[in-house]
């Protein structure tokens, strides 16, 4: 059967049902445990009650878990197979072309927060399903697309949805790159606080999540230093400005897991601030973290062969009234000797007078390359992609694919192709996604049907 010819026969159904996903401005604002209805804002919370109506109307059963996650399911049978997608997106951030949530369709594109992740993939792998439906092929096992609410943010909503219903026996995450992602570095997140007390400083505030580099930061300063500042931006051609008392400088987005990508505004900031004043917080970041994404000046750097290097994100840094804290987030691969090096940083911080403080420990996601289930994708992939040289890929991102005991992150990015997911302009490829839907719906029907 020929999933691509089919699949195109759904573009204007997957155009206009993602547009109307995407409109919906699903940023993580607070999450509220006592909220029943929404505890995680209303937003999202609409979004999730789209897809459901959506999936109602067109004839699946679906499954609202306490509004922290669903389901939208096909076939039957004991075993289950797994579609893992999100509806929750980071903050806007940076410099947008187009109103970030307008949804905006041009030159073969939706532009859009959101559109590669992960509405878009996620929307791929629902027409997947529409188009196995409409064939009236029977599967053996259920096929569940999981649409969890919280992926940017903690996971909470894809723990909540495994803690109250059976754990698919295999899966995919639709979230990602092609030909496929078969290992995830370790996320871990930790923070340094401590309290000083300098003359000059009087705030400096920076980044709003652990996963995005920095593109802004911003210091209230207790006196006038703006022209050290003014000749520090046009020495390394930088943009900044000098309101009042209020210091801004910029940088650029990036994703965590490749920080290297990005340019972080803390750092920026941090190398003007050590020309103009004598603060053991500004000292400690220049000394440890300044221009460094790989942990080498803490001495925690580590690679290993097939999930390469250790990455280091300063994400975070809120000073008030002498009270401070940073946030630095690392991707680390297996093997990599964690208890140790955050011994390593705890120490440094000591030495400073400062506190390490650690939180949630994501450990690495690894299925062998010779699974039967990432040789199934893979070689659909092939078949549709007529690309038989890219080869399988680790990464240090974090899927829903690390949630389950055997699933991959499997596209929808194709090889070579800009991927601007956590930054401006985020778009996706209307015929990419297409092509994805294909690929996803064979999938599908390969470890679902009845062979």
């Amino acid at each position: 059967m020929d999933w691509l010819k089919i699949a195109k026969t759904y573009e204007k159904e997957y155009i206009d049902k993602t547009s109307k996903l995407l409109q919906i401005p699903t940023v993580l604002e607070k999450y509220d445990e006592l909220n029943i209805e929404e505890p995680f804002g209303h937003d999202i919370r609409r979004a999730l009650d789209y897809m459901l109506d959506q999936a109602k109307q067109d004839g699946f059963s679906v499954l609202d878990v306490d509004h922290y996650a669903g389901h939208i399911e096909m076939g039957s049978g004991d075993e289950i197979v797994g579609i893992l997608g999100h509806l929750d997106v980071v903050p806007t951030g940076g410099a947008w072309d187009v109103p970030p949530f307008s949804a905006t369709l041009k030159d073969g594109k939706i532009i859009s927060r959101g559109s590669m992740d992960d509405k878009g993939p996620t929307m791929a792998g629902y027409i997947a399903m529409r188009m196995i439906q409409d064939q009236h092929i029977e599967l053996n096992k259920k096929v569940r697309l999981i649409l969890g609410c919280d992926e940017e943010s903690g996971m909470r909503g894809i723990i909540r949805y495994l803690e109250k219903q059976q754990m698919p026996d295999l899966g995919f995450a639709p979230d990602a790159d092609f030909p496929l992602i078969y290992a995830e570095k370790g996320i871990y997140s930790f923070d340094i606080i401590g309290v000083e007390d300098n003359s000059l400083i009087e705030s400096i505030h920076a980044g709003e999540r652990y996963n995005i580099v920095p593109d802004k930061c911003v210091a209230v300063l207790n006196k006038d230093v703006s022209e050290a500042f003014y000749h520090y931006l046009d020495k390394l051609h930088l943009k900044g400005t000098v309101k009042g008392n209020t210091y801004t400088i910029y940088g650029k987005n990036a994703h965590a897991a490749w920080p290297h990508l990005g340019v972080n505004a803390i750092f920026l900031m941090a190398e003007f601030l050590e020309m103009v004043t004598d603060s053991a917080l500004i000292r400690f970041i220049h000394q440890y973290f300044v221009n460094d994404t790989y942990g080498k000046k803490l001495g925690i750097d580590f690679f290993h062969d097939e999930m390469k290097e250790m990455t280091l994100n300063l994400a975070l840094i809120n000073y008030e009234s002498g009270h401070f804290l940073i946030g630095s987030n690392i991707r680390y691969p297996i093997e990599y000797p964690f208890e140790e090096n955050a011994e390593k940083t705890s120490k440094i911080a000591d030495e400073f007078g400062f506190k390490y403080v650690g939180h949630h420990n994501s450990k690495p996601h690894y299925v062998s390359p010779d699974d039967p289930l990432v040789k199934t994708l893979y070689e659909t992939y092939q078949k549709y992609t007529n690309d038989y040289t890219t080869p399988l890929l680790t990464i240090g991102g974090g899927t829903y694919a690390r949630t389950l005991k055997k699933a991959v992150a499997f596209g929808p990015n194709m090889p070579g192709k800009e991927d601007l997911a956590h930054q401006a302009n985020e778009y996706l490829i209307i015929e990419d996604m297409i092509m994805a839907a294909a690929i996803y719906a064979e999938c599908i029907v390969k470890l679902a049907g009845k062979n």
